[in-house]
């Protein structure tokens, strides 16, 4: 004999979907969140590159002696260490910028042991990127200048960038790298000594100011 249960014609409840909470176009509560989450990481990424973007890359193409290429790397990936601690960082405070320099900088020191560590690349030079004769003389300057800014210590060559190639004023790069005024204006003397020097070594005789 069949006993009657007394839940005829209801539908069974499948485990895991009862309580789910849906809008009306059946997304659920957890949906919209994964959903505002996203867009907080996408405003928080734009908002840090178009504040900070232009001179982190402007400051990480210097140091790595006009490597425009890893220079963009560079800074993706110090926008996304940034990223990873949205909770602490805003990208409006005066603080962040010093934050992601510090960051370019520990990058490119990285990124030069590592290259250290390995042999060389060789490589030839595909014939659209040489310069016709007209440009010759400046292409061989600028190349000139790039080699020996590579003779020269990160800490000289950053605080190069700051002040000749960014236009820094001594007070805003000290208050950037959180150092003194006098020890920009010193490394400042020391850092185009060596540069001074680096291109003498190369007979190339840099005309005095």
């Amino acid at each position: 004999m069949r006993l009657s249960t007394g839940n005829r014609g209801t539908k069974p409840v499948r485990p895991g979907k009862a309580g789910r909470r849906t809008d009306g176009q059946g997304h659920s509560a957890e949906h919209r969140d994964r959903e505002g989450e996203r867009a907080g990481d996408e405003a928080f990424i734009r908002a840090v590159y178009d504040k900070h973007g232009g001179y982190l890359l402007r400051f990480a193409t210097g140091l790595l002696l006009g490597d425009a290429h890893q220079a963009q790397d560079v800074v993706q990936e110090a926008v996304l260490r940034a990223w990873r601690h949205a909770a602490q960082l805003d990208p409006e405070a005066e603080g962040v910028r010093p934050w992601l320099v510090t960051v370019i900088r520990n990058l490119v020191i990285d990124g030069h042991r590592a290259r250290q560590a390995r042999p060389p690349e060789t490589g030839d030079t595909p014939l659209n990127d040489l310069p016709g004769p007209e440009h010759m003389e400046r292409s061989l300057t600028k190349k000139i200048v790039r080699e020996a800014l590579g003779d020269l210590s990160l800490q000289h060559r950053e605080i190069l960038v700051h002040v000749q190639y960014l236009d820094r004023s001594v007070t805003q790069t000290a208050q950037l790298l959180g150092i003194p005024a006098g020890t920009v204006k010193s490394r400042t003397h020391l850092a185009l000594r060596a540069l001074r020097e680096a291109l003498v070594k190369r007979g190339y005789t840099p005309i005095r100011s």
